[in-house]
């Protein structure tokens, strides 16, 4: 039996957390698994604080339910367990368990574990946030991990150092698609199969998309080694997902309002996160954190360009479209609520003195439109249907419109109301955000003024702007779109791996991180590329 239909048949009985499958000699382990029974997928810990931890763990156990206990200590061999307590699972939540401890001292590494009918899980190690007056603090940022683009050596470069303090999590943690459609299967790495092999549509198919990512090697290591904070993005529920349904789903595929309790339920079940929707951390003196919704509470449905260039008289149309439904007050992304909540917490911050309101968003923030001449970047014989898309791209760029309607540049009234609350508080803003599979780094504007810088992440394996425009040098890409954009400073179209941002009393620097391939296992970066901005400036320097 070859070691794919092994691993198959051990993802389908639900005996996970075997990394060793995926590497050299993985066969090996299959001998030695009997049932899928005990702890299956390590540990993982997040939505930290500075005397608290949220610790995960998933047992399997033998009967109806399982008690889990989690121990917490200062040192690996636990002789003085300084914290813990423990929970009841069972089936109705996948077996996974959920403990937050507290009575834990600021930034302090912690060694943690769990036990449960004489099993004994994993070691993970975690670390509690600041207290008082904080001189470094850096987080690695992550978005966008399709597991059979390749392998996540995002995740394995950055469990293997030892100077990240947080990990972040902008969205897109899976997939939804069924095997063979993102990627296609020519695209797709061999090893890297997915289970179920069909769209996510159920909660028995969430949950197991999660399993059966959460057996990979670099990100098991990676939850062990550091603390999280988890927000979603689309994928997790399906593409293009807003609060009243997403882009490919229709009747033929159920009720919306099921799919996405279902993706909720499995999300919260597999994610050491909290059933806060949106959430606000303190790095002591230094800084607020500020995890963000943006998908399926609020969010109004995307516009779209199609029926504008459908008008008889298109140019009249686009218009039209730009001055009214474009500009809209009352569409949003966060919803009245979370608004309020940003804008009062960011003032609180600033009046609380910290230097810097760091905000999470799932989609760029900063302005983006196409750059003119992008029709001479496709190859010869591209679809009549993909120059159709340029043509209608480059007219929305002439009047004034972005190429994302599904980013923050659909939504220019809540665009302008965050920056605008950010300027009113005085906040000094750094947003990191995610979702377009490729790094940029933005000074952002509001009415002509500085509101702050956006350093946005580029993707662990998804492909971005690159595979629009093969044969165009990256290089040049870049440049056009930096020319075309006054808000873009940099940029990388071409690379996947992850980011640092590294926060200081003095400045704010994010540092792009390149890994060499992803279509083997191979967990190393040799090139970066920096960005900061100082302290009052709200702009980016040069590094």
């Amino acid at each position: 039996m070859s070691l794919v239909v092994d691993r198959r048949s051990l993802i389908r009985a639900g005996a996970f957390g075997l990394g060793a499958l995926a590497l050299p000699g993985g066969r090996a382990a299959v001998a030695q698994i009997a049932a899928a029974r005990g702890f299956t997928h390590a540990v993982a810990s997040g939505e930290p604080g500075a005397d608290s931890m949220l610790l995960w763990a998933r047992f399997v156990g033998a009967g109806a339910d399982a008690r889990v206990q989690a121990e917490i200590a200062e040192t690996p061999d636990f002789r003085r367990v300084v914290a813990g307590g423990d929970t009841i699972t069972g089936p109705w939540r996948d077996w996974t368990a959920k403990v937050t401890v507290d009575g834990l001292q600021p930034a302090r590494s912690y060694f943690y574990r769990f036990v449960a009918d004489g099993h004994v899980s994993p070691i993970g190690r975690t670390r509690t946030l600041p207290d008082g007056r904080v001189q470094r603090f850096r987080t690695a940022v992550f978005s966008c991990s399709n597991l059979p683009f390749g392998w996540f050596n995002a995740y394995g470069h950055t469990a293997a150092r030892g100077d990240v303090d947080l990990g972040i999590h902008l969205g897109d943690y899976l997939y939804e698609y069924r095997q063979g459609e993102y990627p296609s299967a020519k695209d797709a790495v061999a090893a890297r199969l997915l289970e179920p092999q069909g769209e996510l549509l159920h909660l028995a198919d969430y949950r197991l998309r999660y399993a059966c990512y959460r057996a990979d090697p670099d990100l098991q290591a990676l939850h062990a080694r550091l603390p999280f904070l988890i927000q979603w993005d689309d994928h997790e529920t399906a593409n293009d997902s807003w609060e009243g349904g997403a882009e490919h789903h229709d009747a033929s595929k159920g009720n919306w309002a099921d799919r996405r309790a279902a993706a909720v339920q499995a999300w919260r079940e597999w994610m050491p996160v909290s059933d806060t929707p949106w959430a606000r951390y303190d790095i002591g003196d230094l800084a607020s954190l500020y995890r963000t919704e943006s998908r399926l509470l609020a969010r109004s449905h995307q516009l779209a360009l199609e029926p504008v260039f459908q008008d008889a008289d298109p140019a009249a149309a686009l218009v039209r479209f730009r001055d009214g439904a474009w500009r809209d007050p009352a569409r949003t992304m966060f919803g009245s609520d979370q608004e309020h909540w940003l804008a009062s917490n960011m003032a609180d911050s600033v009046r609380a003195g910290r230097r810097w309101q760091v905000v999470g968003s799932g989609t760029v923030l900063g302005d983006l439109q196409t750059p003119p001449g992008v029709a001479d970047w496709l190859p010869p014989g591209a679809p009549l249907s993909i120059r159709a898309r340029v043509q209608a791209s480059l007219a929305a760029a002439k009047a004034g419109l972005p190429f994302n309607l599904d980013s923050w540049g659909g939504y220019p009234a809540a665009r302008a109301r965050l920056l605008t609350s950010a300027q009113h508080a005085g906040a000094d803003l750094v947003v990191i955000s995610g979702d377009s599979h490729n790094a940029w780094a933005f000074d952002l504007k509001q009415d002509g003024r500085a509101a702050g810088v956006e350093f946005a992440g580029h993707a662990v394996t998804s492909p971005g702007y690159e595979s629009y425009f093969p044969t165009v040098p990256s290089a040049d890409v870049v440049r056009a779109l930096v020319s075309a954009n006054p808000e873009l400073r940099w940029a990388n179209t071409a690379d996947r791996g992850y980011m640092t941002v590294e926060l200081s009393p003095e400045g704010a620097t994010a540092e792009w991180l390149f890994v060499d391939t992803i279509r083997d296992r191979r967990p190393t970066a040799a090139r970066t590329h920096r960005m900061r901005t100082a302290t009052g400036r709200k702009q980016l320097l040069a590094v």
